[in-house]
């Protein structure tokens, strides 16, 4: 069975203590969100979950059979045009180049980029472009789990909603399990079958919160209930410094 299982995972900078005691499980099919403030250590565990840093004490254990990872910038390769940096990890998986190009433009068209921008260079894109550039990116090489480091922060509320809804469409036919980091708690609602809180200094698991209704079924009054539910939560009012009257 495929998971993503953390176990006692404790990091240091230096003498900095950045995580203490961290535990959790991902399992095939779900979505997991770890929200907290900024500094408290939250790319720091994406990043370990992901391989991208080296673990130094306690484990990460990942059985998926393929992942791919999603920045909060685009990351995109300056010499390379759109449909090149989209096929980037095809060919690196060693698919044949005309496939390689041939699965990028299906990809990009699904998210919204026209035939007209193929041929562009990051530099002729704009903020949003490029995101959807790095969504096609890793989502085309069709991994089982799937890192985001807050994808959508800079996005504006439109193409947010939209690249959200492509996701949810994958989830809810079981095609991707998730592990995504953000300080947007309605974000977190929208998406999350569990919900991990990360109180920092170090970044420490304080609460979970759980969600049975499937992500498709959300709807916008759903969402805004729960965020006015958690909003009163002591200890996201804690984690967070809320002051709310």
């Amino acid at each position: 069975m495929e998971r993503l299982e953390v176990k006692n995972l404790n990091h240091h900078f230096g003498f900095t203590e950045i995580l203490r005691g961290i535990n959790f499980t991902l399992e095939k099919g779900e979505v997991l969100s770890i929200v907290g403030p900024s500094g408290g250590g939250k790319t720091t565990l994406l990043h370990l979950c992901a391989g991208l840093l080296d673990v130094e004490e306690g484990n990460v254990t990942n059985s998926f059979k393929s992942s791919s990872f999603a920045f909060q910038e685009g990351r995109l390769l300056p010499w390379k045009n759109v449909i090149d940096n989209i096929a980037i990890g095809l060919l690196a998986k060693g698919d044949k180049k005309s496939i390689a190009i041939k699965k990028s433009q299906e990809i990009a068209l699904r998210f919204g980029l026209e035939e007209d921008d193929f041929g562009k260079f990051p530099k002729d894109l704009s903020g949003g472009m490029k995101q959807r550039v790095s969504f096609a990116r890793a989502l085309v090489v069709q991994p089982s789990l799937l890192f985001l480091d807050e994808p959508f922060s800079a996005l504006d509320i439109g193409l947010k909603k939209e690249l959200q809804a492509l996701l949810i469409e994958m989830i809810a036919k079981k095609e991707i399990s998730i592990l995504f980091i953000t300080h947007d708690l309605m974000e977190a609602i929208r998406l999350s079958d569990e919900i991990l809180l990360l109180k920092a200094d170090p970044g420490h698991i304080v609460k979970k919160f759980s969600y049975e209704l499937a992500q498709d079924k959300r709807d916008d009054k759903f969402v805004y209930g729960e965020s006015a539910k958690i909003l009163q939560d002591i200890q996201i009012i804690d984690t967070f410094e809320l002051e709310l009257k």
